[in-house]
């Protein structure tokens, strides 16, 4: 059984940072796409960022391009969001996701981590 777990969310104010990390348990983490996704009060789930299998190549959400930074520690089997520079529209509950195609369509990841929820104050 896949899990996945998510902490580092929080309160912080526009312009500052946060980490968020993703510690997966039951497959390493290296035979996934891992992804993070966020959802806003009544909005839909977007996607944020996804690093891949084997090579580690990135990308990005265009709303968080040049803000946020995904990578990930084999040794730990662990990904993360590195968050810089936040805005107010950054706020959501951040999701962590695994899939085994490169795609960045909600449904076609297999597992899901429980969220984090971070806010951005103004």
């Amino acid at each position: 059984q896949v899990q996945l777990v998510e902490s580092g969310g929080g309160l912080v104010q526009a312009g500052g940072s946060l980490r968020l990390s993703c510690a997966v348990s039951g497959r390493t983490i290296s035979t996934y796409f891992m992804g993070w996704f966020r959802q806003a009060p009544e909005k839909e789930r977007e996607f944020v960022a996804r690093i891949s299998k084997v090579v580690g190549n990135t990308y990005y959400g265009d709303s968080v391009k040049g803000r946020f930074t995904i990578s990930r520690d084999d040794a730990k089997n662990t990904v993360y969001l590195q968050m810089n520079s936040l805005k107010p529209d950054d706020t959501a509950v951040y999701y962590c996701a695994a899939t085994q195609m490169p795609t960045t369509t909600p449904r076609l990841y297999d597992y899901w981590g429980q969220g984090t929820q971070v806010t951005v104050s103004s």
